[in-house]
């Protein structure tokens, strides 16, 4: 006899049309669209995109006609209040994945609206910011959630796992890198690139993995740069960011973590991106490298302009699977999905357990905003320091939680420090 299945439908709204979309949103509401998605918890989670925001709707134009069947009807809202009129939908969460620095009004609106929200990283810029959509998730009593996929890396899972055993015991100091073609700086984000950096676009998944694998406290951020490739010498828009961070512990002792990010490498670099991290401990060694654990191809007239030599499979992949038909999956799209379900437990379930499950969801430390505190302290402290370094005033280093405010920028040979945030981190 055929037991019936239980049933979620979820209707998702999106805000942003990029290529973040492209890579990880498309193939997660396709697969979901057409096939659902599982938790033994509560059943079959169906999917459907109901609305999209962006600047102009070309992008979302373009998708709907190439998507096909492989994605539902949906509304397509464009400037000005492009974000208005998708949340007139009946939406039980909204995506954000605009330009960082048009997170925070998306997110305010949507929590606003009642909806659950997913956004990526970082979540905001500030700590006054972060401060606002804590206290509004709160008493919406909303998941508000933010993109960490690389909490999701097979690697950087096993490396948890060995910290949480004790097995790697006490981490000393760790370096990471993370170095992106020109394409992302000269084409695909040359929108939005001026006045920005590429420190706060990826080192914060770094800082993350740092900050949710390790714990502790932070307590300094420093950092460094260059100018003159996708900016002007002397202007604020950064080439190549160098960031570090102090961390303390329980136990007394400290922890350097430098962070390496880059969005000028030569767009025939044969990787799609160079990502690399160390971290030594008191009893061992961890190395990771993403092009060296994958594959080389080479293809005549396709590597590595259109096509690159090394590729990462476990992010987002396409595949033929063994029984003929095809997938796109990966840990960048797994961590979607895992939000969808969340969702899904909060909503499922009767009125009278509902503020329980919510409280069991947003406990959950790898994505919740009230978790995001010391990687946005971290933003925060980086975007001032580069602001003062675009003025000449080059050196500055930032405090974290001090008697005089919970973020504080020095500048050198001057003891008076400028309060950035006044609460504590």
């Amino acid at each position: 006899m055929n037991q019936a299945v239980n049933r979620t439908k979820l209707r998702v709204g999106m805000v942003g049309m990029g290529m973040i979309f492209d890579e990880t949103y498309r193939p997660f509401l396709e697969n979901a669209y057409q096939h659902g998605i599982y938790d033994s918890r509560i059943g079959v989670i169906d999917i459907e995109l109901a609305a999209v925001a962006s600047r102009t709707g070309r992008r979302a134009e373009a998708y709907r006609e190439s998507a096909g069947d492989q994605i539902g009807s949906f509304e397509s809202y464009t400037e000005p209040d492009s974000i208005g009129g998708l949340l007139d939908h009946d939406l039980d969460f909204i995506c954000v994945a605009t330009p960082d620095d048009r997170h925070y009004e998306a997110v305010i609106a949507a929590l606003n609206a009642g909806k659950h929200v997913l956004v990526e990283k970082p979540s905001v810029l500030s700590m006054q910011q972060l401060d606002d959509i804590e206290a509004l998730a709160r008493e919406k009593q909303r998941l508000c959630k933010v993109v960490y996929h690389k909490l999701f890396d097979p690697d950087h899972k096993k490396l948890r796992t060995l910290v949480a055993d004790d097995v790697l015991q006490h981490v000393n100091t760790g370096y990471c890198s993370l170095l992106e073609p020109k394409q992302i700086s000269g084409a695909q984000f040359a929108e939005w690139i001026q006045g920005r950096n590429p420190g706060t676009y990826v080192a914060v998944h770094y800082i993350k993995l740092i900050d949710f694998t390790f714990g502790g406290c932070l307590t300094s951020v420093s950092c460094t740069g260059q100018r003159g490739l996708v900016g002007a010498p002397d202007g604020n828009t950064w080439d190549s960011v160098q960031l570090r961070l102090i961390y303390q512990y329980d136990s007394g002792r400290e922890a350097a973590f430098d962070i390496h990010t880059s969005w000028v490498t030569p767009d025939n670099f044969p990787g799609y991106v160079e990502q690399e991290v160390q971290f030594r401990f008191d009893n061992g060694l961890w190395n990771g490298h993403s092009r060296k654990r994958g594959v080389e191809c080479t293809v005549e007239g396709h590597t590595p302009m259109d096509m690159k030599i090394s590729m990462n499979n476990h992010y987002n992949g396409t595949f033929v699977e063994p029984s003929g038909n095809r997938s796109q999956r990966g840990y960048g799209i797994e961590v979607l999905e895992q939000f969808a379900r969340e969702v899904a437990l909060v909503e499922s379930g009767d009125d009278e357990s509902r503020l329980a499950r919510l409280t069991q969801m947003q406990a959950l430390s790898y994505n919740d905003i009230s978790a995001d505190r010391q990687t946005v302290a971290a933003v925060h402290a980086m975007e001032a320091i580069l602001e003062k370094h675009a003025q000449g005033k080059s050196d500055c280093v930032v405090k974290v939680n001090t008697d005089d405010g919970g973020l504080v920028l020095y500048e050198p040979g001057n003891s008076e420090g400028s309060v950035l945030y006044d609460g504590t981190v």
